[in-house]
């Protein structure tokens, strides 16, 4: 009778003999029963042909693995066998969690794109008329990231007179996914821009993973504003550029899409101009004609006098006319300069030559008095150079 045991105490020695034995286990196997509980923390099964065996992954660890794990993927995980008394099962404790190779990946893409496209999140038409001449675009995406500089640069030089709004975005990795619905519904809820481009340069498939996860595919398709995705070089495909009311290849041919081209509208203006012009003329020219052949029939002999009244007031009109309309058309350029102009008032290497300065302390602009501390050094920016003045010798 001493050899019998509680049950309790069995448990016990098979945990300690498990847990000790099998600290550190890297596991493949293909996910099945998947739950996220409320709490954050995961549990599923691991399973192959012949066996399965429960496993959790807690709040925080999960936070590591750049996809959200789907039933029938094959991973692989590491962590160590421990046993819940409880119930008196064994289950691994994970630690961490990859797919098994790419292939699994694009499995889970191909499965969630079937998925998506029966709910009908890729009809066309759901997708919103991108706007001709946004004033405001908002942008989700890296704020330190190649993307950013290519759709600023271009929007500059196509359209000066357009508004960014950036919203500096996670766009790889843990949480990355969450960070842009959370930027995508920021921008709905201010409704401050009149379209979105969301997106980043280009990498591999566990890079650009993020673009292909379920919460990012429904926030572009409740987005109340037209979503133009960018994500990758032209050959990258994910289930963003599916839903999304348009699809650029890239950032850069993104911004190309959303704005007008300057040179194009300058171009189109002269032409109106000049074919409003011709038209005028011609409407001239043929009334002129008309009004000729009228004075020389028998009944306007006798009118002739008064026919040259309403030539001269002709003429009067016609140069009142033309003289209004180049009026228009010069105060449209006027106002295309002052609006350049007023672009270049802002850069920082004009306002200093115009004689102004500013003053950097502590690595950053002090652009109060309340700012600035008497005791530390201090640097005074002009155009030509800087002034470097240490605190010990202000002081003396």
């Amino acid at each position: 009778m001493n050899d019998i045991l509680s049950v309790s105490e069995i448990t016990g020695q098979i945990k300690e003999t498990l847990e000790n034995n099998f600290f550190d286990v890297n596991v493949i196997g293909e996910i099945s029963n998947f739950k996220q509980h409320v709490s954050g923390h995961w549990y599923f099964t691991l399973k192959d042909n012949n066996a399965q065996i429960n496993c959790t992954m807690w709040r925080g660890l999960n936070n590591y693995v750049f996809f959200t794990p789907q039933d029938g993927i094959k991973v692989i995980v590491s962590g160590r066998i421990t046993v819940y008394p409880p119930r008196g099962n064994y289950q691994i404790d994970v630690k961490s969690m990859k797919a098994a190779g790419v292939g699994e990946l694009q499995a889970a893409f191909e499965k969630l794109k079937q998925k998506l496209e029966a709910e009908g999140l890729f009809d066309e038409k759901y997708k919103k008329e991108i706007p001709q001449f946004p004033q405001k675009i908002g942008i989700v995406t890296a704020i330190d990231g190649a993307a950013l500089q290519d759709i600023i640069s271009i929007a500059t030089r196509r359209f000066p007179l357009l508004e960014l709004i950036i919203c500096p975005t996670k766009v790889q990795g843990e949480g990355a996914a969450e960070d842009i619905v959370n930027s995508i519904k920021l921008f709905n809820k201010l409704n401050n821009v009149d379209l979105i481009i969301v997106g980043r340069g280009g990498g591999s498939l566990e890079d650009l993973w993020a673009f292909n996860e379920e919460i990012v595919a429904r926030a572009i398709f409740e987005s109340e504003i037209p979503i133009i995705s960018a994500v990758g070089h032209e050959v990258d495909t994910t289930i963003a550029d599916y839903v999304a009311d348009l699809r650029a290849a890239t950032p850069s041919a993104a911004i190309e899409l959303a704005t007008p081209n300057r040179n194009d509208i300058l171009n189109y203006l002269e032409q109106y101009i000049q074919n409003l012009n011709v038209t005028l003329n011609e409407k001239i020219n043929e009334y002129y004609e008309l009004i000729n052949d009228l004075t020389k029939s028998y009944g306007f002999k006798q009118t002739e006098d008064q026919l040259k009244n309403y030539y001269q007031t002709l003429d009067n009109l016609t140069y009142i006319l033309n003289k209004e309309i180049s009026s228009k058309v010069n105060n449209y350029f006027h106002i295309l300069d002052l609006q350049n102009s007023k672009l270049n008032s802002f850069d920082i290497d004009n306002i200093l030559k115009r004689g102004f300065s500013y003053i950097i302390q502590d690595d950053k602009v002090i652009p109060r008095l309340k700012n600035f501390n008497e005791q530390n050094s201090f640097t005074i920016k002009f155009y030509d150079g800087d002034i470097k003045i240490n605190g010990e010798e202000k002081r003396k």
